[in-house]
């Protein structure tokens, strides 16, 4: 048995490692000081049936985490958290113009991008640079300039905790929304162990937003492909978003607000700079970016805890600030937009 601070693998099965009372700040991309009490590893999904055979996970809350790149910690898990590290891409079929693949939940998203572009498949081209894991996608249905990760997604397998079984999950069965998905909504029932993607070599390319048309032209191309598409998405990304590495965040903080067309409508006669796109179901969204900047806050510091001073949708740790400081100033943000616009602002993380 581990003592109080010290993170010690306590048990090795076939496939995964228990260990108790483990540190969580490498574990999220806001490096924030948590500790769960007891953290599992699965390497291969098949071990998931012995793994939910231990007693802890039968009497403790559960919590899911991949890369820890939606997440922010206030508090310690504590519980269980089980987090999927399987690997492995395997092509399932090509006919030349589209690809079925199968790609385990603990590959990296952003290499996994990478990895289809380069073998000719296109889509995820403006999904680049996304932090997290493949597993966590089909979660949140992942989604940027102009795609959702859903367009693209045949099946997702999971481990159902209800039915004490495997799950291949259809395309139609995962409600997918804005930012949303059954697997959002029910939250611990399902564990994504695999992602089935349909893949085109051909597919219309989408730069809509001003910032993309304009990079592409300030690198001179006129004529572009999905991997300079990715390219030119990437170097906007790497300004505007800081790297977790160097400095604790985890990417856009808030959702884009979704309002019908009639409100969208009054708040650009009222607001004329505010950038307003067409949504689905006769709703408009809202740049979540310009109400928190209009309010001021864009560069904002109370301790370490921060807005970013690059894009205001990004909460930053600066060091030493605690998972409950940087919710604190969320809740700050949330509070002057909605008496400001009327907006209520939703968080994109999971707060703990």
């Amino acid at each position: 048995m581990s003592g109080p601070g010290i993170d010690a693998a306590i048990a090795t099965g076939d496939g995964y490692t228990i260990a108790e009372n483990t540190s969580l700040k490498d574990r999220n991309t806001f490096h924030v000081p948590a500790r769960a009490a007891w953290l599992i590893d699965v390497r291969e999904p098949q071990a998931l049936a012995e793994v939910f055979g231990h007693a802890a996970l039968k009497t403790q809350p559960l919590l899911v985490l991949g890369e820890g790149s939606n997440i922010l910690f206030t508090r310690d898990w504590p519980g269980v958290v089980l987090s999927m590290v399987s690997r492995g891409i395997r092509l399932l079929d090509d006919d030349g113009e589209r690809a079925h693949l199968r790609v385990q939940a603990g590959e990296n998203w952003n290499d996994f991008v990478r990895w289809s572009l380069a073998r000719g498949f296109v889509g995820l081209e403006n999904l680049i640079l996304i932090p997290g894991t493949v597993g966590a996608a089909p979660i949140q249905n992942i989604g940027a300039y102009g795609t959702e990760i859903r367009e693209f997604i045949a099946h997702v397998e999971a481990w159902d905790r209800d039915a004490n079984r495997f799950v291949r999950i259809a395309h139609a069965d995962c409600a997918f929304d804005y930012r949303d998905s059954v697997f959002k909504r029910t939250r611990g029932r399902y564990i994504v162990t695999a992602v089935e993607f349909d893949l085109p070599r051909h597919h219309e390319l989408r730069m809509d937003y001003a910032d993309v048309r304009e990079e592409l032209a300030a690198l001179g191309i006129a004529k572009p492909s999905a991997p300079t598409l990715a390219e030119a998405i990437a170097r906007i990304r790497t300004r505007k978003l800081a790297d977790p590495a160097r400095l604790g965040n985890a990417g856009s903080f808030f959702k884009n607000p979704l309002v019908d067309m009639a409100r969208a409508a009054a708040l650009r006669r009222a607001h004329p700079a505010l950038p307003v796109w067409p949504a689905h179901d006769g709703h408009s969204k809202l740049s979540a970016a310009w109400l928190i900047q209009a309010c001021g806050f864009k560069g904002l510091r109370e301790g370490d805890a921060a807005v970013s001073e690059q894009h205001a949708l990004v909460l930053v740790n600066h060091g030493s600030a605690s998972g409950a400081q940087i919710l604190a100033l969320a809740e700050r943000i949330r509070a002057t937009v909605r008496e400001r616009f009327g907006i209520e602002l939703e968080p994109e993380p999971m707060i703990v």
